[in-house]
């Protein structure tokens, strides 16, 4: 990769261009060349790559199929909305050594926090040694510590440098820099815990280690063999892990550790019951899952799919429409957005819909049933066939339906008729989406159609009744009020809301509401007027029980946070367990009043922001820039919940800012309850810029002394970059 390849960068089935690829020598950034030209500019860094694909996994490698062989082709996926790289190497040797390159590159994104820690400041290091001799004067630690947010003192910084410039040459080189990295990353906040519980002030003895486990982490089960298990873990000394003792620096890697973060690791694994009903459940969803730009306009693309799946959606949406030669393409209807054959939609939910979870979200295998509307419906099997009719009704329990993929769509007459015998034809059909998609479907209904979306004569039409018979478990039909809902009781059948009337119906019915998704299933879409493709909070649907609260996937931002915070649990399945109180059809809750719900009383979180390390920069900054870090805490929650706090910023330090601040929230429907801690960079001039955050559930929240490991907009990891906080729950 560093002596460079001749490939060929594709962006359709025309335009192919040979560029010359070549890995630099900071092991960080990928150049390239055009062979025309001769003008060679950066291509990409490494640390803005999410994963490498093999073979024909993109649209446009797709259309190649015939005139490249798989072996030879790649895709580079980015993080966030950057279009992904499609590469064609000259031989199969020379696109392994890229794939397998890239991906040894990328692996130490996910390394524990400590040793991402080594990574980052490795990488920095590169960066920072212009003359690339291996070693660092002075001047290059100074501009050092510039581009790692840090904002020291000179005389301090030159006090540093000398006290590990053992050998006296005026620069640093291998062991020296480790000397003066731990020097400069020298935690006063946890030494100070650390000696608090340590006699000798040098290390813990397992019983010293076991006090604090009790004392501080509220860990009560199992503790001897947890403190064990940590000097195991931890401990890089062999001769300490023989006596079982943990010295500072295992202590400190132990806190930075899964075992030592805010989110309870029980949790990140499958932890909940999945034997309740499908409507017992929130469940994870997108809207228009094939956008991945706007709504009018947007390009659409398999990738919206993959990445929502990766990301551990549940629900996606497949929007199916007549194409050429009576093939269905998928695209936002009535609009200018871009078309997809919906064979390859179907081909890659099929590759894409039971792997295993974003790592950064915490792993987990996608074997629960995912849910797809569209035009089609019917009930397939991980094999591909669909499911016998009727197969499976509104009670069948989630267990039952693992490795299935569930299609919603309209339906004619009653699904018991169908199952029965044959009946009349009828035009019950349910509301689209939007506006646009229902006078589509009045006009339809009038004149007649063809092919995929309707079928009829001059005097009767209806929906393809082919199309209708593929329905089998989740009929769309209108909501015309709880009442009736209630009294024709087919837990069969769900009903699309839009945000403004789920509000509505949140207002004036709240109860109602939250007993009319103890048995059926409710889907809440995004307003129409969001041509953006921005988002509305889900936790006021989540605080009726509402299952499929479907957002933009594509649109970073506080909405986000929250559906992966909440979805971050159990595995990373995509489902989350609703509380007791929110699966009782004889529930009295009502989110509007928390004295509804029935247990305990409220409980009051307290957190102590204690520090943060090494901060990104914000994106786009000038160079020399520092940031001015704040931390604020928000709770989502039902009405009387909602609150957010925050600390005072301190200036001029993004490496490791000092708050001290304790900041305190009472929580009357904790079950419900998602905390987002959120830093950024303040302006008095202007609106604060966004640094980072970490969202995550209350019920997954760990007390005691906790790292949070911070995540960039769009949710993906940012080692080593955290907070160092203390929690403490109390009623």
């Amino acid at each position: 990769m560093q002596q460079g390849t001749l490939m060929r960068k594709v962006k359709s089935k025309s335009w192919k261009k040979q560029r010359y690829f070549k890995l630099q020598d900071d092991c960080m950034t990928i150049w390239y060349q055009s062979k025309r030209t001769g003008k060679t500019e950066s291509a990409f860094s490494i640390s803005d790559v999410e994963t490498v694909r093999e073979g024909h996994q993109s649209e446009v490698l797709q259309s190649l199929a015939e005139e490249f062989p798989p072996e030879r082709c790649f895709t580079i996926v980015f993080y966030g909305r950057r279009g992904n790289l499609d590469l064609i190497a000259g031989s199969a040797e020379e696109a392994q050594c890229w794939v397998q390159g890239l991906r040894q590159l990328i692996e130490p994104r996910s390394l524990t926090s400590a040793l991402a820690s080594f990574t980052w400041i490795r990488d920095w290091f590169q960066k920072a040694d212009k003359n690339k001799d291996g070693r660092m004067n002075f001047k290059e630690v100074q501009r050092l510590l510039k581009m790692m947010n840090v904002d020291m003192n000179e005389d301090h910084a030159l006090l540093l440098f000398q006290d590990a410039d053992k050998s006296e040459s005026g620069t640093l080189e291998g062991e020296e820099f480790v000397l003066f990295y731990k020097a400069l990353t020298q935690r006063d906040e946890v030494v100070s815990l650390f000696q608090d519980f340590s006699e000798d002030g040098k290390k813990l003895t397992l019983l010293e280690l076991v006090d604090f486990l009790r004392q501080e982490q509220l860990e009560d089960e199992g503790t001897e063999e947890l403190a064990m298990e940590l000097i195991d873990k931890y401990e890089p000394s062999e001769t300490a892990r023989a006596r079982h003792v943990l010295s500072a620096d295992g202590f400190l890697m132990y806190l930075c550790s899964p075992e030592g973060s805010i989110f309870n690791p029980q949790h990140r694994v499958l932890w909940q019951d999945m034997s309740q009903p499908l409507c017992h459940y929130f469940i994870s969803s997108s809207h228009n899952t094939y956008l991945i730009e706007d709504q009018i306009r947007g390009h659409s693309s398999i990738e919206g799919y993959i990445r929502a799946l990766k990301r551990g959606c549940r629900c996606l949406e497949v929007d199916c429409w007549d194409g050429p030669n009576g093939e269905p393409v998928v695209y936002h209807g009535h609009t200018f957005t871009s078309k997809i054959p919906f064979r390859e939609v179907v081909s890659t939910l099929r590759k894409y819909a039971f792997k295993v979870g974003n790592p950064s979200l915490g792993s987990g295998c996608h074997r629960w049933p995912s849910v797809h509307g569209g035009d089609v419906a019917a009930v397939w099997g991980s094999d591909g066939s669909p499911a016998p009719q009727g197969a499976y009704s509104p009670s069948t329990i989630l267990q039952e339906l693992k490795h299935k993929i569930l299609l919603k769509g309209k339906k004619i007459g009653r699904l018991e008729d169908m199952l029965d015998g044959p009946e009349d034809e009828t035009h019950d059909v349910s509301d689209d989406d939007n506006g646009a998609e229902a006078e589509e479907e009045r006009r339809r209904m009038k004149v007649g159609g063809s092919g995929w979306g309707t079928a009829g004569s001059k005097d009767k039409e209806t929906l393809a009744q082919v199309l209708s018979d593929c329905v089998v478990y989740c009929k769309n039909v209108s909501f015309r009020g709880f009442q009736e809902a209630r009294s024709r009781s087919r837990p069969s059948e769900i009903s699309s809301l839009s945000e403004a009337k789920a509000r509505k119906l949140i207002r004036d019915a709240g109860n109602e509401f939250v007993r009319h998704n103890t048995w059926q299933l409710t889907r809440i879409y995004p307003s129409g007027m969001r041509t953006d493709s921005s988002n509305y909070s889900p936790q006021e649907m989540w605080n009726v029980g509402c299952q499929i609260v479907a957002l933009n996937f594509q649109t970073a931002g506080m909405e986000m946070d929250l559906c992966d915070g909440l979805f971050s649990q159990n595995g990373c399945c995509g489902y989350v367990l609703k509380p007791p109180f929110m699966r009782d059809e004889e529930t009295l809750f009502n989110p509007s009043d928390p004295g509804s719900r029935e247990g305990p009383g409220p409980i009051t979180l307290t957190i102590q922001v204690i520090s943060g390390q090494q901060l990104p920069k914000v994106s786009n900054s000038k160079e020399g820039a520092i940031i001015d870090p704040l931390v604020r805490v928000e709770i989502h929650g039902v009405p009387a919940d909602q609150a957010h706090q925050e600390t005072k910023y301190i200036e001029n330090n993004g490496f490791n800012p000092r708050w001290d601040e304790t900041l305190q929230f009472q929580l009357h429907v904790p079950e419900l309850a998602l905390v987002r801690f959120v830093v950024e960079d303040y302006d008095k001039t202007s609106r604060n810029d966004f640094v980072g955050q970490f969202t995550l559930a209350f019920a997954n929240i760990k007390p005691g002394y906790r790292h949070i490991h911070l995540l960039s907009k769009d949710g993906t990891n940012i080692p080593p970059s955290s907070l160092f906080v203390h929690i403490r729950i109390s009623k």
